[in-house]
């Protein structure tokens, strides 16, 4: 998981530690995110960039 590009958000959930609700929230808050992809109705998180994301926060 952590070589591909991009991860669903049950595969963010797992990887980052965060739960899907949160990033569902996120995702919903910041539809125009860099770190989001749109494939019609479905998000994929882009998992280089959400990293670069997470890595400016200090609480999520």
């Amino acid at each position: 998981m952590w070589n591909k590009y991009t991860l669903s958000i049950d595969e963010a959930a797992a990887y980052f530690r965060i739960g899907e609700g949160k990033l569902r929230k996120l995702v919903s808050e910041n539809p125009n995110a860099e770190y989001l992809l749109w494939n019609g109705n479905r998000v994929q998180i882009k998992r280089e960039r959400f990293e670069r994301f997470v890595d400016t926060l200090s609480a999520i």
